[in-house]
């Protein structure tokens, strides 16, 4: 098992994460700290992704926006949403591509979903976790040293239409939907829970 710490931040903003992250991406590479994970929410703002920049992808008019350097287009961060920040030095069997990386962290979402009885999925539209035809999970990372920042979103109970009317690359609106949205009574801390137990996806190879 990877050893990890857990950081709940409870409501924070985007700005200020974003500088945690950093401080502690540096703390991480010089082995300063151990692995750790930082969670939390965020007032509501969409990031706004390399991809979408350069796709000349905005939200709607009525998003505040900030840029990023995680990869992917736009997220949607706000009240109801889990947000999962992994400042992990990824130095393991089975690691050594993004690729990989991103399939680790979909299985942990996955398997904490089908604990809590949510049948989670990959598809080939998008990373992430998806629900039948709804992507409900983002994941965008930043490397430094093959140690990572930024993260994975779970939309659990979000304001309704606030995430949906976002566009991600790729997607339509109404693609990306919260867990409420599809039925599903599932609040943030539920999650987080069912996250801390399968914590145990983080340290082994996962195929994909």
């Amino acid at each position: 098992m990877r050893p990890l710490h857990i950081n709940n931040l409870g409501v924070i903003s985007h700005s200020n994460a974003d500088e945690l992250m950093r401080v502690m991406q540096s703390k991480r590479i010089d082995d300063e700290i151990e692995d750790t994970i930082l969670v939390c929410q965020h007032e509501e703002i969409v990031t706004v992704g390399p991809r979408a920049r350069n796709d000349g992808i905005s939200p709607p008019r009525g998003y505040d926006t900030s840029s990023v350097d995680r990869g992917g287009g736009l997220t949607w961060h706000g009240p109801g949403q889990l947000v999962v920040y992994p400042i992990i030095k990824w130095d393991k069997d089975g690691e050594s591509n993004v690729k990989a990386v991103i399939a680790i962290l979909e299985e942990w979402v996955i398997s904490a979903l089908a604990q809590l009885g949510v049948e989670g999925r990959r598809d080939t539209r998008m990373q992430g976790v998806w629900v039948g035809e709804n992507k409900i999970c983002s994941i965008g990372l930043s490397f430094l040293r093959w140690t990572s920042r930024h993260g994975l979103t779970v939309n659990c109970d979000t304001p309704p239409g606030r995430v949906e009317m976002v566009s991600g690359c790729g997607l339509g609106q109404d693609t990306t939907t919260s867990l409420a949205a599809l039925g599903y009574e599932i609040t943030t801390e539920m999650v987080l829970n069912a996250l801390i137990s399968n914590a145990g996806c983080l340290s082994r190879e996962i195929s994909s």
